[in-house]
């Protein structure tokens, strides 16, 4: 099936494991003898999976560009190739012709039957078939995928008309057998009309004025919890350096909720017994959260859960660690220091144990006792 996906839009060989990603997701919804006729997606999941959002393999599309992300006369979308459906949210996997980044979105219209010239970098317009895939309810046991007519397209819909919806339907309506608890695709498209863009480099967030309060936020948190100190460089110790990583945090239905940008310690170039020691830390198992949550209700405990913002920043450091100064951020007139570290950075070799040791001390402190 990879191979027809590829050959369909003639798509580079270069995004095969694109083209196989999307088979085993459309096959996943497919229903197979082995199950009796259902569908792996309804065998694991237990309810039927929706249809309605696949579309072409390789198509040509437009995503929508948020006001937040575009000056006043900039485009309202930007030119895409489908490659895709993403793993660990809702949405579209799209290739970027320009800047060749591959980016997931919500918001995305689609022109099923262009094709794009790979080497020529134009559009192409093309015959070919759509298939309308639809669920047809066939009593209480279950329901099974069935191809409707094939339909030929010759024309390249204009932008200004509605191209998002090129399904037709014949026969019976569709039926939403998505179960009333979970919200459907129709809706998050509602209230997601965004596209996620995460910042590969400092320069690309710098332009950006949400991502620069994000950096200006963690330049803050670290100077107030007393992570570093302003020193001369130090010409016989290794100087570690640090990168910006950037991160769009999500709400449950898919909005925005923040752009976190995290300082990041180059960790990699650190030397064991130079700029690190012991490194182990212990870490509770899934399995004994389980046990000690079944416990809790069986005795009927009640349980407390918190979380340490920041936590490894808070892990004090027994070496002698010294760091650049991060981009965006360098001291005017002291370009030539650098800093050391008091405390630990998220990315050091040593973080998981700085941390491990400072909140094990404040337990010992408190009276708090392992079994």
């Amino acid at each position: 099936m990879a191979k027809c996906l590829m050959l369909e839009k003639k798509i580079p060989f270069e995004f095969w494991a694109e083209a196989v990603n999307t088979s085993v997701y459309i096959l996943n919804r497919c229903p197979t003898k082995a199950l009796s006729k259902k569908t792996p997606f309804e065998a694991y999941s237990g309810r039927k999976p929706g249809v309605k959002h696949l579309k072409v393999f390789g198509s040509l599309c437009y995503a929508h560009v948020p006001k937040q992300q575009r000056q006043k006369l900039d485009l309202a979308s930007k030119r895409y190739i489908f490659l895709g459906y993403g793993s660990c949210e809702k949405g579209y996997r799209l290739f970027n012709i320009e800047t060749e980044k591959v980016i997931v979105s919500r918001d995305v219209i689609f022109s099923e039957n262009v094709c794009w010239d790979w080497n020529a970098k134009k559009e192409t317009s093309v015959n070919i078939l759509l298939t309308g895939i639809r669920e047809e309810a066939q009593g209480e046991e279950g329901s099974s995928c069935k191809f409707e007519d094939q339909l030929e397209v010759n024309e390249v819909p204009s932008l200004n008309t509605e191209i998002s919806d090129q399904e037709r339907v014949t026969g019976p309506q569709d039926v939403d057998h998505t179960p009333l608890k979970y919200k459907s695709i129709a809706e998050i498209y509602e209230k997601c009309n965004m596209c996620i863009i995460e910042p590969e480099s400092f320069e690309e967030a710098a332009r950006d004025d949400s991502w620069k309060k994000a950096m200006k936020d963690e330049i803050t948190m670290i100077e107030k919890n007393n992570t570093w100190e302003l020193v001369a460089r130090p010409f016989d110790k290794p100087i570690i350096g640090v990168k910006w990583i950037y991160k769009t945090k999500l709400n449950l239905d898919g909005s925005v909720q923040k752009n976190k940008a995290r300082l990041v310690a180059k960790g990699y170039s650190q030397k064991p017994g130079i700029d690190f020691n012991e490194t182990f830390a212990p870490v509770a198992r899934l399995d004994t959260v389980r046990a000690l949550v079944a416990l809790a209700a069986q005795k009927n405990w009640k349980l407390f859960q918190l979380d340490v913002k920041s936590a490894f920043l808070n892990g004090v450091l027994s070496e002698e660690v010294y760091v650049d100064q991060p981009l965006g951020f360098v001291i005017q007139g002291s370009e030539d220091k650098v800093y050391r570290l008091k405390k630990a950075l998220y990315g050091l070799k040593q973080a998981p144990r700085a941390w491990y040791e400072e909140i094990n001390s404040y337990f010992t402190k408190v009276g708090l006792i392992g079994v």
